[in-house]
């Protein structure tokens, strides 16, 4: 179906703003994540042709017209609800890394479906956005925290994402470590065994227990315990080798938690403020000197998660 419109019917244009999350947080596999502070940024516009400019990470490759997630999951939801497919031209300033746990996915097919409700006129509400972005992305926490912001636990009511959010402690900050290589999700999920013992289950649950209220109440004394996994991260770290390095650092240095971000390899450190952040990264920098290439990311728990403005030109 073609999107040829008329001036007159064209849609106005829109700008999008997404940030990055970090989901997991050690034991809350599948169920917990963060907003991060730095953000995937769309203006868009119909045009006569797809056209998409990018700064950023990654730059050429989300400039692509082919392979391209956002520009692939728009046009599918809008074939899939029977609405015209109006080309649209973008321009995109990119800060979440791709393939490194940090939400790129997330971030883009969020973007995807705000854009095709926005120029498709699907009228979807923010239960609608998730379930839709919960069955392209399979994981409801990630989705959540970047639609919605702050600190989330995500639960599935068949295709339904039930969110309880809450604002992450203000004077805590986090350093991602970013490897030098990207990881597939399908990979990591691939490392996961088919069952777990009890012992394990059970460890998960006491700290996935405390690890919403540790954030809910600025517990950074419980964090090192809240943010244990034997899940998945144990599993994991042979094919994300800064997590061995860093996770003997908690509890020390002003280092509240460390977790793998996502499905890997960067790992989220939670440090306890501001005042702590440089000795934090010369101490990640030190412990991965002469084993991994690693970027520090030094960013803020984000309290805001997407936002949409509507032009008027």
């Amino acid at each position: 179906m073609s999107g040829q419109v008329s001036d007159q019917e064209r849609p106005r244009a829109l700008r999008l703003r997404l940030p990055a999350t970090s989901a997991n947080l050690g034991p809350g596999f599948d169920a917990v994540a963060v907003a991060l502070d730095f953000f995937l940024e769309i203006e868009a516009e119909a045009a006569r042709e797809f056209s998409v400019a990018a700064t950023g990470r990654d730059a050429d490759r989300c400039a692509r017209l082919d392979d391209n997630l956002i520009l692939e999951t728009y046009r599918q939801l809008l074939l899939e609800h029977e609405r015209p497919i109006v080309p649209l031209a973008i321009r995109m300033a990119n800060a979440i890394p791709l393939g490194m746990g940090c939400g790129s996915s997330a971030a883009a097919r969020l973007a995807a479906i705000a854009l095709a409700v926005h120029f498709g006129q699907l009228g979807w509400d923010t239960e609608r956005i998730l379930e839709e972005a919960y069955a392209l992305e399979g994981h409801p926490d990630n989705v959540a925290a970047c639609w919605l912001g702050g600190f989330v636990t995500a639960v599935c009511e068949g295709p339904k994402v039930r969110v309880a959010r809450i604002d992450p402690p203000q004077a805590w900050r986090a350093i991602v470590a970013l490897p030098a290589e990207p990881l597939a999700t399908s990979k990591a999920r691939a490392m996961l065994p088919p069952s777990y013992s009890l012992a394990d289950v059970v460890e998960n649950l006491q700290s996935v227990a405390v690890l919403g209220l540790a954030f809910a109440q600025a517990r950074g004394d419980l964090l090192r315990l809240a943010m244990r996994d034997r899940i998945h991260q144990p599993y994991r770290a042979a094919v994300c080798s800064l997590l061995p390095l860093l996770l003997p650092l908690v509890g020390e240095h002003g280092i509240l938690g460390a977790a793998l971000s996502g499905a890997g390899p960067a790992v989220l450190v939670v440090v306890d403020g501001e005042e702590s952040l440089e000795r934090v990264s010369k101490v990640i920098r030190g412990a991965a000197a002469g084993h991994v290439a690693a970027e520090l990311a030094i960013c803020r728990f984000s309290r805001a998660g997407a936002s949409q403005v509507i032009e008027n030109k």
